[in-house]
């Protein structure tokens, strides 16, 4: 059985898709998945064994200059490649217009979300085989539910696996063991203090525990310089791809991380982490899977929503510090 499954962004929200296709396969020996995604996030779906074959498309920059887009091709390329698939079935697993307007050049019987389960409801119009999935639940398990409704299969009763080999993603160990921090996100709201990142380094630092960070823009990389700045065993790590970016997740001892997609990469890649989550919860969107702890703020914006507002009142490093002790500690006998 070959499925086209269409999820395109964002970060999350593509490893969030990972273990219904770990269902799918187990559930239906033999079964193949082509996959729709954004072209920044196209090397993720090429980890799991149950994807065939990755098909990006580039949505948020085709539509900053339209005419440019058409001229180049890529618009009718990527429509040519759809309609020459031959699918059995096409899943719409993203539930927006923009997601199901891609349908339309699929040949196949497209399945998504009814009206009354998709975060656009209009979306639902462009779906052959509609499906109700609850709200209410984390996203992992309404995309494995709505895949089963649709391929003919129960759901596991067990946690989500995202079919990824942490092991082999990692490559050769490393000669120490270090916590990686994940200190970059979108929302200023989901920030932690940067006092309190530099205060967990020191405290990690005065333990002989290796720290790492990542960076991904400029904004990023200075801060991370300003955090490790005269820590012993603290270091900014050179500028990395996703891949590479996923590699020293993997090798990492632990995690912290804020409500980020990388923190996602890191419960996705089974690393033991700490999500701190301030305008969020982590009831439907936290990081999914075996060793994940949520810490979350008590303040009165906790888990407003807000995208601006600094909202980590009650998560100071105070607290987190003893929680990775513990962690690592707990690390240590296994």
């Amino acid at each position: 059985m070959r499925v086209l499954l269409i999820k395109t962004s964002s970060l999350g929200d593509v490893i969030h898709t990972l273990p219904a296709l770990t269902d799918a396969a187990a559930a239906i020996p033999g079964i193949r998945f082509d996959w729709v995604v954004e072209e920044g996030f196209a090397e993720i779906p090429a980890w799991h064994p149950a994807v065939a074959e990755v098909i990006p498309v580039a949505i948020r920059r085709w539509r900053k200059n339209l005419l440019a887009t058409w001229k180049s091709g890529e618009w009718a390329g990527f429509k040519r490649r759809l309609r020459e698939g031959r699918y059995d079935l096409v899943i719409d697993a993203q539930g927006l217009l923009k997601s199901a307007w891609l349908t339309r050049y699929c040949a196949a019987p497209v399945a998504g979300l009814d009206r009354a389960s998709a975060r656009e409801p209009l979306a639902s119009r462009f779906y052959d085989r509609r499906y109700s999935v609850a709200w209410g639940q984390h996203a992992v398990e309404r995309t494995r539910q709505l895949l089963a409704q649709a391929l003919g299969y129960k759901v596991p009763a067990s946690v989500g696996d995202y079919g990824l080999d942490r092991a082999a993603m990692a490559g050769a160990p490393g000669a120490d063991p270090y916590v990686l921090f994940l200190h970059g996100t979108t929302w200023a709201s989901k920030h932690w203090p940067e006092a309190d990142w530099r205060a967990l380094a020191e405290h990690l630092d005065a333990r002989g525990m290796a720290v790492r960070l990542p960076w991904g823009n400029a904004a990023e990389k200075a801060r991370a310089e300003r955090l490790v700045e005269g820590l012993a065993h603290a270091r900014v790590l050179p500028k990395l791809n996703l891949r590479g970016v996923a590699a020293v997740i993997a090798g990492a001892r632990a995690c912290v991380a804020v409500d980020t997609g990388l923190g996602h990469l890191a419960a996705a890649l089974d690393v033991p982490s700490i999500s701190l989550y301030g305008p969020t919860l982590p009831v439907k969107v936290g990081a999914y899977g075996r060793g994940q702890i949520h810490l979350c703020a008590t303040g009165p914006l906790a888990g407003g929503g807000d995208r601006d507002k600094p909202c980590f009142d009650g998560l100071d490093a105070a607290r987190v510090a003893p929680e990775l002790d513990r962690l690592l500690a707990s690390l240590e006998t296994r």
